[in-house]
């Protein structure tokens, strides 16, 4: 794929420093340091080495990532590992992905709560597929199933929602057998949606009530526990979103599929048509609309502000792993469900010699070369000097 012409870096490079001027006191640390990161992505600030081409000779400065998990250039790698890791865990049965969303108001109080609310998003996420499926009335059987969080939507507007993938059966209460869906069905989503709807509001109440929960400028009236009640009785009320997506054309096709959920970031580098006149234009996909392809143009200020929203906090896990596949009984329950469906157990990947270097890395787990000759497309980049990093990287301001 050609290297995209505009890059949110651009954005940032360009316009970033007129939005901290302007908005730098309402920034928390971790949005300044992904901008300052992104910024900084493959530039000579940090530092990357000289190659040149050992058959036509041209020379390239090869600046290294800033590895933020934020930065649209920084996930082939991560998405490339986590897809070979995650390949000795697929199991020979049909996979299922199902999503979890919130109401745009409860979206509101997650903004001002993340680590609070999208915790609550797993939990009763998790605990909704969990229930369900070991019902005998539905499925009667364990589970296992990783869930991946997603904070936005097409057009970068907050929009926080789980996507789930689940093999299509798990292991009978005694552990003896497997039990599998009924073909191409796994759970009822309107069974799924109240109690996932009943579980969340219990939790976030709960949340409330233990003093977890902090409410700003047109929210601060939730302070008030009876305006908080006030505010989410409407929602017990209303239907939450929950979809079934048709099942993946066999085991095969789930982590290439699924990999692009997993480390998706907010907007990728190829939907930006362009940047100037403090304008900053991008495709979308209008879900409301057949899903027809669109072109947005926000003001360079709003669209930092709609990149921002999606800002994690520091050491936030947004791929989970549940039931069998939660991390403490993984590979012993996975062992016990690859035997009930006659499946040979994984082979033992080889581990590296050494550390190889993430190009090489990239090579080996994607077959495609980040050493080929950009000029003549035949020689190979080699290294012949080293670019060093500033003593100093530029400070991020903290102005909270």
């Amino acid at each position: 794929m050609d290297r995209p012409k505009w890059e949110v870096a651009d954005v940032f490079r360009r316009y970033g420093e007129a939005h901290r001027d302007k908005h730098g006191v309402s920034m928390s640390t971790a949005q300044r340091r992904v901008m300052t990161a992104i910024e900084l992505c493959r530039t000579a600030a940090l530092g990357g080495q000289i190659e040149q081409c050992d058959e036509c000779g041209q020379q390239r400065f090869s600046y290294r990532p800033c590895g933020n998990r934020h930065c649209p250039k920084c996930q082939s790698l991560a998405r490339a590992e986590w897809i070979e890791h995650r390949q000795a865990e697929l199991l020979n049965c049909e996979y299922f992905h199902v999503v979890f969303t919130v109401p745009d108001k409860i979206a509101a109080i997650a903004y001002q709560n993340k680590e609070v609310v999208y915790n609550i998003l797993f939990q009763a996420t998790a605990e909704t597929l969990r229930t369900i499926a070991a019902d005998p009335k539905h499925l009667g059987a364990e589970i296992g199933f990783f869930a991946v969080l997603h904070t936005w939507g097409a057009a970068l507007l907050h929009h926080p929602h789980l996507h789930c993938v689940v093999p299509g059966g798990g292991l009978s209460p005694d552990g003896a057998r497997w039990v599998p869906c009924r073909p191409s069905f796994f759970l009822p989503v309107r069974v799924l949606s109240r109690l996932f709807r009943r579980l969340f509001l219990e939790r976030l109440q709960s949340a409330f009530d233990a003093g977890k929960l902090g409410f700003f400028t047109t929210l601060e009236k939730l302070q008030d526990r009876r305006e908080f009640l006030r505010y989410l009785e409407p929602l017990s009320k209303s239907e939450w979103v929950v979809y079934a997506k048709p099942p993946f054309a066999g085991p095969e096709k789930v982590l290439d599929y699924v990999g692009r959920y997993t480390h998706r970031v907010a907007i990728s580098n190829n939907r930006l048509l362009d940047i100037e006149a403090g304008q900053v234009s991008f495709r979308y996909k209008d879900y409301r609309d057949h899903s027809q392809q669109k072109t947005m143009a926000l003001s360079a200020e709003e669209f930092i502000r709609r990149f921002l929203l999606h800002v994690l906090p520091h050491g936030f896990h947004r791929i989970r792993y549940f039931g069998f596949l939660g991390n403490r009984h993984r590979q012993e329950k996975l062992a016990q469900c690859r035997e009930l469906l006659g499946m040979a157990p994984p082979g033992v990947p080889s581990e590296p010699s050494v550390v190889q270097d993430y190009r090489d890395r990239y090579e080996t787990l994607t077959g495609k070369s980040l050493r080929l000759c950009p000029f003549c497309h035949c020689g190979h980049m080699i290294v012949v000097g080293e670019i060093l990093a500033p003593q100093r990287l530029p400070a991020i301001k903290d102005t909270s």
